[in-house]
């Protein structure tokens, strides 16, 4: 299936389903290890239509929705929520290009995004200024015709192999978020150093670090989304990220649980099965009615975005639900397993790192908590 073959959601589910089993289960593993994802990974992903989802048909994409992406994602998850997420903020980027960019921006950048052999980066976060988006300092200067970036930008994902970079900058710092524009920066430009891949927890696949801009030189046609419109394009796909997110959890909890099952059916003590149990009966049943209640939050925050109604506080409820839960509950999935479960011959110990992770992406749990009391309260 080429970049053009998915054009309805059955097919790109389909297809996510057999990206995961024939490229990435077989592999997360060994980049985990490696600290590193391939680039021949986009490639690959391009190549079965899985780098322009959002991408709109006539432009080369798949043109799905909400809960198709979120069902997609899920599906990549249940195998490595670290590949999974990189091929999101790659998927969004190229969305965002093919809304908001100029007719040379999109022939650019779109073609190469969309079957994966030009890989994209989201540059907002910043080593000072974490949920506190718009307290950016990354400083944008006109000089003449062209733009200047200075700054530093953190928890860069895909930043290690990224061509083109989202980056999010200040152009009046006295106009606060209104001030705040966009710039897509190839990443060969004189003055961006990319850092080296942080070391964390797990989830190594993102490729994240760090990327210093010094007297960044950028042609006008680089200014890609101006001052007083950046700020509301950074979050305005933020109700969306979060319900896909919270897919992407349910899927690596309901891999756990698979995992859980097979094998402590295959191990035995006091001559029986661990599944003839009523305690380990009962911590699976657990997991079950979780994994449950966290699918049907995210898949109804992806219905009301798909329909055109306010999905933030039910992506916020899900988004924070989903991580929770998968955190906890793939412990439990663990704990079933014994020993075995914390060993990289089963995934559930990158699931467990994944899902931590994802607590602090697209707002941490407490900023969920702040998007739903401010509706509780008016």
């Amino acid at each position: 299936m080429d970049g053009q073959g998915i054009i309805d959601s059955n097919s790109a589910v389909e297809a996510a389903k057999a990206f995961a089993a024939e490229v990435i289960a077989p592999n997360a593993t060994a980049w985990e290890l490696n600290r590193a994802l391939p680039r021949e990974f986009f490639a690959q992903a391009g190549a079965r239509g899985l780098c322009g989802l959002l991408v709109p048909t006539e432009k080369g994409g798949a043109g799905l929705g909400v809960l198709a992406i979120a069902h997609v994602m899920e599906a990549l998850a249940s195998a490595d929520m670290a590949a999974a997420f990189a091929l999101v903020v790659h998927n969004n980027l190229a969305s965002n290009i093919a809304i908001n960019g100029s007719a040379a921006l999109q022939d650019a950048n779109l073609p190469g995004m969309v079957d994966g052999s030009r890989i994209g980066a989201f540059l907002l976060t910043e080593p000072q200024s974490g949920s506190d988006a718009a307290g950016i300092k990354m400083a944008a200067r006109q000089d003449g015709q062209d733009w200047v970036l200075n700054g530093e930008k953190a928890w860069v994902t895909n930043g290690v192999v990224a061509d083109v970079l989202s980056v999010y900058a200040q152009t009046n710092p006295d106009a606060g978020a209104r001030g705040i524009a966009c710039f897509l920066v190839d990443r060969d430009t004189p003055g961006v150093e990319p850092g080296p891949a942080y070391q964390m927890l797990g989830g190594h696949a993102m490729g994240v670090n760090g990327i210093t801009f010094a007297d960044a030189r950028l042609p006008a046609g680089a200014h890609f989304i101006p001052a007083g419109k950046g700020f509301r394009a950074a979050l305005a796909g933020i109700d969306t990220a979060r319900a896909v997110l919270a897919a992407m959890n349910c899927g690596m909890l309901r891999a756990g649980l698979e995992v859980a099952i097979e094998a402590a059916g295959g191990r035995h003590a006091f001559g029986k099965a661990l599944t003839d149990f009523q305690g380990i009966q009962w911590t699976l049943a657990e997991v079950a009615t979780e994994l449950e209640a966290a699918r049907q939050l995210a898949f109804n925050a992806a219905r009301l975005l798909d329909g055109g109604e306010d999905g933030s506080l039910a992506a916020a409820h899900a988004k924070k639900f989903a991580t929770r839960t998968a955190f906890a509950r793939l412990s439990d999935c663990m704990q079933v397993m014994g020993a075995w479960g914390v060993t990289h011959d089963y995934p559930l110990a990158r699931h467990l790192a994944c899902a931590k992770l994802a607590q602090y992406m697209d707002g941490t749990s407490e900023i969920q908590n702040v998007v739903i009391a401010r509706k509780l309260l008016g």
